[in-house]
């Protein structure tokens, strides 16, 4: 058996669980499928050798955001320079103390092999890079949108006591916004625009500033990007793409967005009205837009002008960093199911698209390869395959072979 073969790690959702009785529903709570039938689920495969090697003794940080291009082609972005210790990094020690490591740079972009294929980031004439890069999405001529997630730490973490609906669940002020705007580059890294500026912010009903935007999608056909505008401000940000002329915008279940102070997480009082952390937004093939409210431990579906259709709930007891950090759509022609990365949990849930019901997952917590730690970011190749990047001190994009289907099962 080879050494790759040895270490493989093969997906929760496979029935050689033994949970092939059980589902999950929205509120977390593990139910009996008896009545119901067999029902089945995706079922992937880590690759452990994914990527190839970077050149140079690069090393990445923490990855906060995946996504994949119309090529095929695997885009991460990622914060640098926390992967590696101070006295590892060169310039600041002359000579350097050590071969090994150096920052890769901050974007990525990685063929279905995982060969590296482009690399590009950082300070630029006519832009402001943010100082935590977060979210990327790229459009169909392969143009680069990013955002950032900056407000008072290096690592993509949540503040240490933001205030409730401010990426956290604290009371007590934040410090004041650093990255609050989002940057469209070609896709060799040359600026095409850039909307916000750094400490910048008005709010959540203004046309022309954001607040720690986290991630993206782009609707090709009608050139517009749709901004999760959450981590600072409550909304959902709709923009040309073209020049990134503000067009709509809306909140939680549709309504206007509300800046005011939530009092914590409770799971069990009625939801919220507001959004406590846009983390991220999705367009479905059928023009659904999917939104991730990660602090509140729900998903919101809504129309393209911003009326609200449903709810579902993700691990819903899930408190401290919430549960729902990014979305990806399988992709079957109806993508009937929806994977979850769930940073705070440590595992990848997969949802019903039509009932927004869990009904399996894979992956648990660790460091060997299949499981995770601070998994946010997720996205999903012509093929099928699952590629995901972690934060926190994750520090690894994976990529899980799709396998077919599978009898449905959930572990906890």
């Amino acid at each position: 058996m080879t050494c790759a073969r040895a270490i493989r790690f093969v997906g929760t959702v496979m029935a050689a669980l033994g949970l092939s009785g059980l589902y999950q529903s929205t509120d977390g709570q593990l139910i009996s499928a008896q009545g119901r039938g067999r029902a089945q689920a995706p079922r992937f495969e880590v690759d452990p050798l994914w990527p190839q090697p970077l050149p140079n003794n690069w090393i990445i940080g923490p990855v906060n955001g995946v996504t994949v291009d119309a090529r095929d082609h695997i885009w991460i972005v990622q914060v640098g320079a926390a992967a590696i210790q101070p006295n590892e990094r060169g310039p600041e020690n002359n000579p350097p103390t050590s071969t090994c490591c150096s920052a890769a740079p901050q974007v990525l972009e990685f063929d279905a092999e995982g060969n590296l294929l482009s690399k590009w980031g950082g300070r630029g004439q006519g832009f402001d890079w943010p100082l935590v890069p977060q979210g990327i999405a790229v459009d169909a001529a392969g143009n680069v949108i990013i955002g950032g997630a900056q407000a008072g730490h290096i690592d993509g973490r949540p503040d240490p006591a933001p205030p409730a609906g401010r990426g956290g669940r604290g009371n007590a002020a934040a410090p004041p916004p650093n990255d609050a705007h989002v940057i469209k580059f070609t896709r060799a890294g040359q600026l095409v625009w850039q909307i916000g500026k750094p400490a910048q912010v008005e709010g959540s009903e203004s046309k022309t500033t954001l607040n720690r935007p986290a991630g993206f999608d782009v609707d090709n056909a009608a050139n517009e990007i749709y901004i999760a505008d959450g981590l600072g401000n409550r909304r959902v940000l709709v923009v040309d793409a073209a020049t990134g002329a503000y067009k709509r915008h809306w909140g939680a279940y549709g309504e206007k967005p509300d800046d005011a102070v939530l009092p914590p997480y409770d799971p069990n009082a009625p939801p919220a009205r507001q959004f406590r952390g846009v983390s991220c937004v999705r367009l479905a093939r059928d023009g659904m837009v999917y939104v991730c409210d990660r602090q509140n431990d729900r998903i919101q579906v809504f129309q393209k002008d911003g009326k609200f259709v449903k709810e579902g709930f993700v691990s819903k007891t899930t408190i401290g960093d919430g549960s729902v950090w990014d979305i990806a759509f399988s992709r079957d022609p109806q993508q009937q199911f929806m994977y979850v990365a769930d940073g705070h949990d440590k595992t990848v849930f997969v949802l019903r698209r039509d009932t927004l019901e869990v009904v399996a997952n894979f992956g648990q917590g660790g460091r060997l390869p299949g499981t995770f730690y601070g998994v946010g970011s997720i996205a999903v190749d012509s093929k099928g395959n699952v590629y995901t990047g972690e934060t926190f001190e994750g520090h690894r994009v994976q990529k899980f072979v799709y396998k077919g289907m599978g009898p449905a099962s959930v572990q906890r």
